[in-house]
């Protein structure tokens, strides 16, 4: 099979039909086999039933129905381990995405060789409110990610080779940062495609401003995870033997200027009175529970069934 499109919906009835055959126009024109899978994230309008009347219609449309809305990077995810296709195409389900993209999508990765390849609306029809906070997010998405070529982590519109959708893990809302996340799993041709940005024509945005707020968590979490993942001893024992050293050093000075002034005779007040032995204390408290804390880290590690997984190209 040529393509799997990927769809994650939550209540988006209205456009269903016209996305469907929109895609198909597409599909039959280039002669590419394939298959639809919809995901409906719990939806409550009539999405599902909507679905079932297309599947009806096209055997190359299957369906997943989730009990309650779980969020787009489950959805994805069983989308993901689903699919068939060479190549996995993933859009939104509200129009905004053009499905005469697919064409130059997927021969970016057949002729071009490249492993992942994603939309970027370089032209929006989105309020300020939005684009600005978007154009902050992906950079720093970039700067930390260190996927430089990429202006739009998180357009819903990309392709995908099927080895690379097996090999990561989406989940959470990490749906944001799947080109990281390839990049980590050793996929690191990565690409990006101009793609045209139409204007919701049904419903409205399922997205509110918290899911910046969100999004820079996550971003800390997966490059925290990127790095120290199978070594957080290298962070915790570093700063924390950092942090135990200072308080240390910062005792000593307190306790030897405190002996100094009683070998000479002269008046000092008790060590206790003086706000560094407290500041020293607490940095040596600190830097042993992030020591240990990092200890215990290296002890759950060790047991991990990730540990020592390796994604391998090739073998001979």
């Amino acid at each position: 099979m040529d393509i799997s499109v990927i769809i994650p919906l939550y209540n988006e009835a209205e456009s269903l039909p016209e996305l469907t055959r929109w895609i198909e126009r597409v599909m039959d024109a280039n002669k590419y086999s394939y298959e639809i899978i919809f995901i409906n994230d719990g939806s409550t309008d009539n999405s599902w039933e909507v679905i079932e009347k297309l599947k009806q219609e096209n055997n190359n449309i299957h369906g997943i129905k989730f009990r309650r809305n779980y969020g787009k990077s489950p959805a994805l995810y069983c989308g993901f381990e689903r699919a068939k296709g060479d190549v996995v195409i993933t859009m939104d389900a509200d129009l905004q995405d053009s499905p005469d993209e697919i064409p130059a999508l997927y021969k970016m990765i057949v002729e071009e060789d490249y492993d992942l390849v994603s939309g970027y609306k370089k032209k929006r029809y989105d309020p300020l409110s939005k684009t600005i906070p978007t154009k902050l997010f992906n950079a720093t998405a970039r700067c930390v990610s260190g996927v430089k070529n990429l202006h739009d982590f998180n357009c819903g519109l990309k392709s995908y080779k099927n080895e690379v959708v097996k090999n990561i893990e989406v989940y959470g809302d990490m749906h944001r940062y799947i080109p990281y996340l390839a990049k980590n799993a050793g996929y690191s041709k990565i690409g990006e495609l101009v793609v045209h940005h139409q204007a919701r024509k049904y419903g409205k945005s399922k997205f509110g401003i918290s899911r910046f707020f969100h999004g820079y968590l996550d971003l800390m979490s997966l490059w925290f995870l990127s790095k120290f993942s199978n070594r957080p001893m290298h962070i915790f024992g570093l700063w924390g033997s950092l942090m135990f050293f200072l308080g240390f050093i910062a005792a000593i000075v307190v306790g030897g200027m405190k002996l100094y002034a009683l070998a000479n005779g002269e008046a000092s007040r008790l060590v206790t009175d003086s706000p560094y032995f407290y500041i020293s204390l607490v940095l040596m408290i600190l830097g042993t529970q992030l020591f240990l804390t990092g200890f215990i880290a290296e002890l759950i590690s060790r047991t991990s069934q990730e540990r020592n997984r390796y994604n391998i190209s090739k073998e001979i």
